[in-house]
């Protein structure tokens, strides 16, 4: 039987804003069992890679637990929490950003551990770090080059090294590919799904291109403005897609195959803000099935299949 490692329960986090209060994730709730991926997807904007940053605690929640191997690190104290963050590590999407430009690339990987003061000689943290950086298939020869001397497939395997000097557990993928040309996209994937595979590792995948995580996540989850409107296996997402947000995303995928393409639904009406949001679906006015039930009540997400969640109140619509 499958193990969680992360359950994240009906986490929240606003912001105040001269207007009112922004929900950017608003009552969110997922896990994540030990050794699998949970791919998070859904449009700019729609809180993703917030949802990512608070599950680390790099912002705060607003409310809502998050478990991590059943212990509440919402709860945890500062110092408790740097202890934590050994098993929590993430990878950022512009790797150039994420990196230091005045280390070389053997400093951002040991800075990690003369921090945490896990490996107190300087020769066996350098040892290390050569290590790291044959993992994640960068040649010794750049040990000491300056991020901006390497292309941005090399600064992400960087970013990746980095994460890995702590041994995690856990490791959030904010959109790792998505400034990486195709072909290098398709070497860091292979990377991340290989380093899982031996060393055990637990990802939260964050993009927004669905065809990226439909072999390379265990379970989806399609978050709009907020909220988690789809949960369900890989599989059975692309399958039977049911919310009519999840048909349109899945409807843009190219596909080398005209026979096997869906029908191109396109997206109309004005984007819901997300301060002081209505009693309402969130994606009512942009929905081509919405009803009056859907602009005066929210849906719940609920189970419409064993493991497949929605939060629609339409029952009878068109798959995608």
């Amino acid at each position: 039987m499958a193990e969680a490692l992360l359950e994240v329960k009906n986490v929240k986090k606003y912001f105040k804003t001269p207007k009112g209060m922004l929900h950017a994730v608003d009552d969110v709730t997922f896990t994540i069992n030990r050794g699998e991926t949970l791919g998070v997807v859904g449009e700019s904007g729609c809180g993703k890679s917030t949802t990512g940053r608070v599950v680390l605690r790099l912002l705060e929640p607003t409310a809502g637990q998050i478990l991590m191997e059943g212990q509440d690190i919402a709860k945890l104290s500062e110092g408790q929490m740097r202890v934590k963050r050994k098993e929590m590590q993430m990878i950022f999407q512009d790797p150039l950003a994420s990196l230091d430009p005045r280390k070389t690339v053997g400093q951002i990987i040991e800075e990690p551990l003369k921090i945490h003061n896990i490996i107190s000689s300087s020769r066996d943290r350098q040892k290390r770090v050569l290590e790291l950086m044959e993992t994640v298939g960068l040649a010794q020869r750049y040990y000491s080059t300056y991020p901006h001397e390497l292309d941005g497939g090399r600064r992400q395997r960087i970013g990746i090294a980095r994460a890995l000097s702590m041994n995690p557990k856990f490791i959030v993928c904010d959109e790792p590919v998505s400034a990486l040309d195709v072909s290098i996209q398709a070497q860091i994937l292979n990377l991340l799904e290989d380093l899982q595979q031996e060393m055990g590792l637990t990802y939260m995948f964050i993009t927004h291109d669905l065809s990226v995580v439909h072999h390379f996540s265990n379970n989806i989850a399609v978050m709009y403005l907020g909220k988690i409107i789809e949960l369900a296996s890989s599989d059975e997402l692309f399958a039977h897609p049911t919310h009519p947000y999840t048909q349109a995303l899945l409807s843009a995928i190219p596909v080398p195959k005209l026979e096997n393409r869906r029908e191109r639904i396109i997206l109309k009406g004005e984007i819901t803000s997300p301060i002081n949001l209505p009693k309402a679906c969130r994606f009512a006015s942009r929905c081509l099935y919405a009803t009056k039930q859907c602009f005066g009540e929210e849906p719940d997400l609920k189970e419409i299949a064993p493991g497949h969640q929605v939060a629609c109140f339409l029952k009878d619509k068109p798959e995608g």
